[in-house]
């Protein structure tokens, strides 16, 4: 397990078990995030614990150089066409966030959304790293996700999503993978494999091939 201190260094993400966790502590400054996710990390820590850096093999990821990177259902369709949606973006990151912060997780007692980490990612949000799709409905915000966006690397970070009301989170999701399809990126990162994101259409990969995108 590697410790970190103020220096701005990460270990090999190569060398991390399978499970992913490579490094503990450090902060979360703007430049020691940008640097963790250009590099294969991302952290996730519980509130009061010290941060944690992982970097799992597999990694989850949605491969946008396939025809169908997503699974779209007929019912998304539907939703998309008849529930009067209206996708916006980056007009409201931390209130997508917070929403993201309360969705109750099968796999998880809490949320890794705590202030620390709110604050982090609002301060990626106002340096143009991280973005927010939201929909809206009735002029209220419904649903949404964030993530990092390496643009250098064709390479779209998913962090989270929510949905407060039919299949609106997925319409969110299917805006951003056309975008990035239509902008030539190559991935969106999933992190770690789940139901949900299995159902969506993601797909796991080797570490080694998900890194060798960000080379």
């Amino acid at each position: 397990m590697y410790l970190l201190d103020k220096s701005l260094i990460f270990p090999d993400p190569s060398t991390a078990p399978n499970h992913g966790l490579a490094a503990i502590g450090g902060d979360l400054s703007l430049e020691r995030l940008l640097l963790a996710y250009n590099s294969g990390f991302f952290p996730w820590y519980n509130d009061g614990e010290p941060i944690c850096w992982w970097s799992p093999d597999p990694r989850m990821v949605f491969d946008l150089t396939a025809a169908n990177p997503m699974r779209i259902t007929k019912s998304m369709r539907q939703s998309k066409r008849n529930r009067g949606y209206e996708i916006r973006e980056n007009t409201c990151f931390k209130e997508v966030m917070q929403h993201c912060g309360k969705v109750k997780r099968n796999d998880q007692d809490g949320t890794w959304i705590n202030e620390e980490m709110l604050e982090a990612y609002a301060r990626l949000h106002e340096s143009g790293y991280a973005k927010s799709i939201e929909v809206f409905k009735d002029n209220e915000l419904v649903g949404g996700l964030y993530g990092i966006d390496l643009k250098d690397k064709g390479v779209f970070c998913g962090e989270s999503m929510f949905s407060l009301a039919t299949d609106a989170s997925k319409i969110a999701f299917m805006y951003l993978t056309e975008k990035l399809q239509g902008l030539n990126y190559q991935l969106i990162d999933a992190q770690v494999y789940n139901d949900h994101l299995d159902r969506l259409g993601a797909v796991e990969i080797e570490r080694k091939v998900f890194l060798s995108y960000l080379d």
